[in-house]
């Protein structure tokens, strides 16, 4: 457990040291708000829902994950098959189900008043992929414990999918520039920040599009894909249309955002016209 801890922590600081420096070196876009109150306030967040995550939970994702192992729980501990296709499996699966469940935080209109503090920052970096409420993390902790005990993935697939879930929500909301031929051949699999961006601009019609986290075969699958935003990259508008004033973005503004905010057209209930 503790070696799991050093692996995850010590991930996450290196890619988000990576990040951030490529965000110094070769910047996407020009930022439209002050740096320092937003990377206050999206850390703070970040500190807060692991402490609460701790806290609340009494088994993590990898403890579970060794007691379905142990116990021959889960669809994948049912069936033979070799080490490392339980490995590859468990990762895509895991993977699909993070998916599914950023689009059901769209799709139920509760779930899209949560998930609204994620969008409804201004700019876009890689704290963005930092940013969320406690109440979704902990929902997203319940989905992700279910989602091991019922698939029962080999617990390197489970580590390795967390490190990979964190680094990629960090890499694909990076203020990076990519040489477009090397976006085109990354967002063929994975999920570029060029791809995600699109799921942030202000558009309804385009924020309910690209909602893969790593893989973007599920986009393609599922018919969310968006190549580009019209605006083009560098004019897009990035964030919420009723949440336009800095000032009402602290950490106690988006800590009551959910209850106090309006959800305006939330995405798969109210998709929008072509020109909202």
């Amino acid at each position: 457990m503790e070696k799991e801890t050093f692996i995850r922590l010590g991930s996450f600081a290196v890619i988000f040291a990576v990040v951030a420096i490529w965000e110094v070196l070769a910047p996407r876009r020009k930022p439209g708000t002050a740096k320092s109150a937003r990377w206050t306030w999206n850390l703070t967040l970040t500190v807060i829902n692991p402490i609460l995550v701790r806290l609340l939970f009494p088994v993590m994702v990898v403890t579970l994950a060794a007691k379905a192992q142990e116990s021959r729980w889960g669809l994948l501990n049912s069936i033979e098959m070799p080490g490392w296709s339980a490995f590859v499996l468990g990762i895509i699966l895991l993977d699909g189900i993070i998916y599914l469940q950023h689009l059901m935080f769209h799709a139920v209109p509760l779930l899209w008043r949560l998930h609204m503090v994620h969008h409804a920052d201004l700019d876009y970096d890689l704290t963005t992929g930092l940013r969320f409420h406690p109440i979704e993390i902990l929902i997203s902790m319940v989905i992700k414990l279910t989602a091991v005990a019922a698939l029962g993935p080999p617990v390197a697939a489970v580590i390795v999918f967390e490190v990979i879930l964190n680094g990629m929500a960090m890499f694909n909301h990076g203020n990076i520039r990519l040489p477009p031929a090397l976006d085109r051949t990354l967002r063929l699999v994975v999920v570029t920040p060029d791809m995600h961006r699109v799921h942030h601009s202000w558009f309804p019609v385009e924020a309910n599009t690209n909602f893969g986290f790593n893989l973007s075969w599920w986009d393609r699958i599922f018919g969310t894909y968006k190549a580009q935003p019209r605006e083009g990259h560098d004019g897009m508008t990035i964030g919420l249309r009723q949440f336009r004033d800095p000032a009402r973005l602290t950490i106690l503004h988006l800590l009551v955002l959910p209850f106090t905010g309006d959800q305006g057209s939330y995405a798969l209930g109210r998709r929008g016209t072509q020109g909202e």
